[in-house]
């Protein structure tokens, strides 16, 4: 059986300033669709195209519960996390691919 993963990922702009967490089963093509503006909404209005966190979970259930937790801790804690997994705030979009 393939196995199945699950992400919770942290995209922001160009100066690091807005940050929208989401999730998805396909990370390399989400991040696909932010960086090329392809679903309308938040981060297509404020030009969130840059990947800066992620996490994998092989279960749907524990990567929504894991998103909602994230969208409800402060922006501090936000931080934290990138600032843990990717200090430099690179994207990490090349490193997916």
């Amino acid at each position: 059986m393939e196995l199945r993963q699950f992400y919770v990922y942290i995209v922001t702009n160009s100066r690091n300033t807005v940050l929208y967490t989401g999730v998805t089963n396909n990370l390399v093509r989400r991040v696909y669709e932010h960086k090329n503006k392809l679903v309308d909404g938040f981060t297509k209005r404020y030009n969130v195209t840059k990947l800066v966190y992620f996490e994998a979970t092989e279960c749907a259930e524990s990567a929504i519960s894991r998103e909602k937790q994230i969208k409800a801790g402060s922006r501090q804690r936000k931080l934290d996390l990138i600032n843990g997994m990717n200090p430099e705030w690179r994207d990490l979009y090349e490193e997916i691919l």
